[in-house]
């Protein structure tokens, strides 16, 4: 019996739609989907959702829930994952509140700043343990990583996890009917390509009938920006930059030094920047989550639409030889070619037996590239302070964020990380 090994299933909600997806999926019929949490009451309730699923759906694959993560993994072919360590409460409430005590504000914090640098340390050595289990029980399974910071995590673990992985992220599925329904653009018969790093990936090129639609793109934009919307951070981007970027504009807001800044706080009013969004996030989820859990998880009727997550395309590529094409986060390998070699790009991807193999993109417009560094330096310190386990890098990584460096001196970082390394105790692993 093949295997996919979901890891972080206690995101029942989640779960439900990678895992329903792949219940949908004839291909994978009959597979073992195997399941792992370290909240026991919330594996159990992924349990019981997908065996109603399974019933409702009429599908063949076996659900089965481990409390041991190798015998989890033991054997599989696909494995998932989807953890998030520390959660919200302590650890995303210290990623918050420490900065604010400096004067640094945030919006989501996963991905860089100083929120993503200590979201990676804290979630790299247990990406790390997992990689060993693989190599032991399944290395040759594909990981199919949703867990940011997903540029980094990615890195890890294909280079020094040994793990085939793919990053997987929603933004590059949404990013043409997200922004073509804004303008009120018909979709119908549009192309387009994208390619960058993760949650700053950039619309290339977006034609139809081989005319270019940026200059309507651009004209339409403008004259949005004359009022508030949800999305003014990136459509200033694109104005100033020439190109649209992939991941939401209360995501990019920080990850530049032009929008959160304390000597102009109008900015905030100006640009509609949600500060401390992620935390209202995770209150709202949790507090949605106890509305909505039985309805979820004792609902014998349940049922399913398959999503647009990639995961159960990826599988269904891989066993049926039928090509899909996917926006992936794979080793820069050339790939873009004025981006460093040692970084995660996110580029299209043709998935088929072969597994994913990644396309060719060349230069990206220059401007764009020097942006996508300003993080990847961000990116490849935070890596070498968790590999290394000095300390000096920790501080190097946050120094060469844009954002935070542009508010902070120095010497107030320096000191932010080491009170962020103290508050998060055992949460991190030691540093000299």
């Amino acid at each position: 019996m093949s295997k996919i090994t979901f890891l972080g299933a206690g995101s029942t909600v989640f779960a439900k739609n990678v895992l329903g997806d792949s219940m949908l999926t004839p291909a994978l019929q009959g597979f073992e989907i195997a399941l792992f949490d370290i909240d026991l009451e919330r594996l159990k309730d992924s349990e019981n959702m997908l065996n109603n699923l399974k019933q409702t759906l009429g599908s063949s694959c076996h659900i089965k829930a481990y409390t041991d993560r190798k015998e989890a993994l033991r054997g599989a072919k696909y494995v998932a994952n989807a953890i998030q360590v520390g959660g919200y409460d302590p650890c995303t409430i210290t990623d918050f509140e420490i900065p604010k005590k400096y004067g640094l504000r945030q919006t989501i914090a996963d991905t860089v700043g100083i929120g993503g640098i200590f979201r990676n340390l804290r979630t790299i050595p247990v990406m790390l343990d997992f990689a060993q289990d693989m190599q032991e029980v399944c290395p040759d399974a594909l990981f199919l990583n949703y867990t940011n910071p997903m540029a980094v995590l990615t890195n890890v673990m294909n280079t020094y996890g040994g793990i085939k992985t793919v990053g997987l992220c929603h933004s590059v599925q949404v990013c043409v009917p997200h922004l073509f329904n804004h303008l009120e653009i018909d979709t119908q018969g549009v192309q387009y390509k994208i390619a960058g790093i993760n949650h700053m990936a950039w619309l290339l090129e977006v034609t139809k009938d081989g005319e270019d639609l940026y200059p309507e793109i651009k004209r339409r934009a403008a004259l949005k920006q004359l009022e508030k919307h949800h999305d003014m951070v990136r459509y200033e981007m694109m104005l100033k930059f020439g190109y649209y970027i992939t991941e939401s504009s209360e995501h990019n807001a920080e990850y530049h030094p032009y929008f959160i800044k304390r000597n102009y706080p109008e900015f905030i009013e100006k640009f509609n920047i949600p500060l401390d969004e992620y935390p209202r996030r995770c209150i709202d989820q949790i507090e949605g989550w106890r509305k909505i859990r039985e309805e979820i998880v004792n609902n014998a009727h349940l049922t399913h639409t398959r999503t647009h997550e990639y995961a159960s395309y990826i599988m269904e590529a891989i066993e049926t030889d039928v090509p899909f094409r996917i926006g992936g986060n794979v080793m820069n390998t050339g790939l873009i070619t004025n981006l460093p070699r040692e970084a995660v790009v996110e580029v299209p991807c043709l998935v088929d037996r072969n597994g994913v193999t990644p396309t060719y993109v060349g230069d990206l417009p220059p401007q764009c590239a020097a942006l996508n560094r300003t993080n990847i330096n961000t990116q490849l310190l935070t890596i070498e302070a968790a590999i290394t386990g000095r300390k000096e890098h920790i501080y190097h990584a946050a120094m060469l964020d844009p954002h935070t460096s542009a508010e902070l001196s120095m010497d107030d970082i320096i000191a932010m990380c080491d009170d962020l390394i103290e508050a998060h105790g055992d949460w991190l692993p030691k540093y000299r």
